[in-house]
Formats: C-alpha cells, structure tokens, sequence
C-alpha cells in the first residue's frame, strides 16, 4: 500500500497512473503538482489527486512513492527540485520514454541520491493528451520496462515491480541503451513517419479530396499522427541517433520498393510485400497487446 503519491506531471500519464492506483485500492493519498493551475483545477475535480501542491517539492514532500510524468526535457530541473525531499525509502519513478537521457539527468539532479530512482516507460498511451483523457486501465495488460541503475537495490526494484504488477502492467528488464535502440524501431520510427507521411499528403494541392477519400486503413496507419508535438519533439530529439540509424534502415527499404516498381520487377514486389505480411502475422500470434 503506498501511503502518498507524489504526482508530479497530472496529464494523461501521470493522472492514469493516479486513477489506476485508486482503482486498484493501492493509495491512500494523492497529492499532485503541474505547471498548469487548470490542469491542477481538473486533476482535482475529476479525483485523479486529492490535494494541490504548488511546486514539485511540495508534492514530493512526505510521500514514499513519487511519478515524475513530465516531458523528457524537464527531467533534471524537476528532479533537482524534489532532491531535497527524497528519503531513504522514497521510491521514484518516471514514464518517460527514452531512458539514456533520462538517467544522465537523474545522476545531475539527484545526484547521491539517484539509487532512489527506478526509471519506468509503460507502453501505453494515447493520441490525445491531458488530465480529462486518463484512464484508470490504461496500464492494464500493457507492457512496462524498467531500466535498474547499479546504485537500485533489490528491493527498491522489487518496489517498483509490485506497483506496476498492481496496476495489471506486466513488467521487463532492459538496459536503457537496449531500451533507446529497440523503441528507436517499434515507437519512435512509426511516430517519425506517420508524421511525414501526414504532412506528404497535406503539401499536395488536392489534399482535402485526398482525405476525403480514406478509408479505414489510412486511418489506422495515421492514429498515431495526431500526438502531441511537444512531447514527440523532445522524445525524436533525445533519442536522435537511435531514430536516425532505423530511419536509414526505413529508407533502404523504401529504396527497394521504388527499384521494383521502376523495374517492374513483380517477382521482387511479391517477396517484399509477403515478407513483410508474414513478419506482421508472426507478430499479431505472440507480439504484446
């Protein structure tokens, strides 16, 4: 049982993370900071927290579990701030979703006190951001992976574990580098090209006839188009070399298409569209949901 949360960052993340614990009967008290008065004002009136803070520390202050959920570049500044606040048995967690950067800011911003740390990335979202779209399930059957520090002790990451199993989450180990290189190729490419793909047919003349002719399909391959450009921006940022190197990967790939078109190589057409089905049909059988 977590006696107080200290929710720093009340959007769609954090405030899930809040109803969830609520739901799973797992808190006692939530109290909760964010930059914006609304979004505290609504965090409130929706009971995703119980009490306002005014800073971060003061959210931090007293509680034996604190989420930072706040965009990846905030991350020093907002661990800095509750530094003082962090006991011996404060167990701290964020849901950011690169982990190399986040840990360089961790071993600024705590410093001697960065054993207190276990960085977490759910994989769970939405397209749409804020307070007034968090779910109490959203963690719910959906992968977490916690990236342990040397300086973690077993049961601080046995902690951290157990609040995420509560919340019906099923939970992995990685390094953060193999966590930046494997979400460089599953998250942040998709979201990279969605958001090409999205601005490719905006740029054309008859784009509104364009989109006004897609089907189910379009709409499936650009959902993920439509999250937020601040969030995405630090993330593509943060993760540069990783996205840069599967981009190139994407682009060798792309290439072979356009040879087989511009040589009408329909033999090469049907290997590269039935090696791909076959990879995504393997995936649907055992991928995660």
């Amino acid at each position: 049982m977590v006696e107080q949360l200290g929710l720093i960052g009340c959007g769609l993340m954090g405030g899930s993370f809040a109803l969830a614990l609520k739901k799973a009967g797992a808190v006692k008290r939530v109290v909760g900071f964010s930059a914006s008065a609304r979004t505290i004002q609504r965090a409130l009136e929706l009971g995703v927290i119980d009490v306002a803070a005014t800073s971060a520390a003061q959210a931090a202050q007293g509680s034996d579990l604190v989420l930072v959920a706040v965009p990846v570049a905030a991350t020093e500044a907002t661990l800095r701030a509750i530094a003082p606040e962090i006991l011996a048995t404060t167990l701290v967690m964020d849901v950011g979703s690169t982990k190399r950067d986040v840990v360089a800011a961790a071993r600024l911003g705590l410093g001697a006190k960065i054993g207190n740390l276990v960085p977490a990335h759910p994989i769970a979202g939405r397209e749409v951001a804020g307070v007034e779209n968090a779910l109490a399930d959203l963690y719910q059957d959906k992968q977490v992976i916690l990236t342990p520090l040397p300086e973690n002790t077993p049961a601080q990451l046995q902690q951290a574990r157990d609040v995420w199993t509560a919340l019906g989450s099923r939970v992995l180990n990685l390094t953060p580098e193999a966590h930046d290189a494997a979400f460089a190729a599953v998250s942040h490419l998709p979201h990279m090209l969605a958001f090409a793909f999205m601005n490719a047919i905006s740029s054309q003349p008859n784009s509104a006839e364009l989109l006004a002719l897609a089907g189910p399909g379009f709409r499936d391959f650009t959902r993920i188009a439509a999250s937020d450009p601040t969030v995405w921006r630090d993330i593509m940022r943060a993760n540069r070399d990783e996205l840069l190197a599967q981009s190139q990967r994407f682009q060798q790939q792309l290439q072979a298409f356009d040879h087989a078109l511009q040589s009408d190589n329909t033999e090469a057409l049907v290997h590269l569209i039935q090696t791909a089905s076959q990879t995504r049909a393997q995936w649907q059988k055992t991928g995660p949901t």
